[in-house]
């Protein structure tokens, strides 16, 4: 069942891409005490999560960070440093944390997993924006296969 408004967001331990190269972050604490807005990709360097997703946080994280949001998290089923080499590539700082879940315990145990092992993938995050307060979802939205429609930094602002 996947993870749904009301929700706790699961407490597993991710690795996050960071300057000083990196850092394991415990899900449960990341989540703590503050407004989070945390987006999935299928995978980094993916045409869609590169030409539009991504940029879409990018472009908005100003305007999320008005009106309330602490942190905005981009999390795939990817390793750390793919993930540090896609921020790179896109030119993420500190605007957006890189988090790689790269066994997939995170993206399963929020139950937003789904099979690409016939298109050469494995298992891998569906596309998705939520927002968190306090470690409790407030706001989500899962795209269709294929899709991008609801999850982009835009309709996770006009969310708020």
């Amino acid at each position: 069942m996947p993870i749904s408004v009301g929700d706790a967001i699961p407490a597993v331990k991710v690795m996050q891409a960071t300057a000083e190269g990196p850092k394991e972050v415990d899900t449960g604490e990341f989540f703590k005490g503050r407004t989070v807005v945390l987006f999935g990709v299928p995978g980094a360097f993916t045409p869609t999560c590169s030409a539009k997703h991504m940029p879409s946080f990018v472009e908005n994280a100003d305007a999320l960070k008005a009106k309330g949001v602490d942190a905005i998290a981009c999390m795939a089923v990817n390793d750390v440093f793919v993930m540090g080499a896609w921020a790179k590539d896109q030119g993420v700082t500190d605007q957006v944390a890189m988090l790689a879940d790269g066994a997939a315990v995170f993206t399963k145990a929020m139950g937003l997993e789904f099979d690409l092992t016939a298109r050469g993938l494995g298992v891998r995050c569906q596309r998705f924006a939520l927002v968190a307060k306090d470690g409790k979802v407030t706001h989500v939205a899962v795209e269709a296969p294929g899709a991008f429609e609801v999850s982009s930094g835009q309709a996770v602002l006009a969310a708020l």
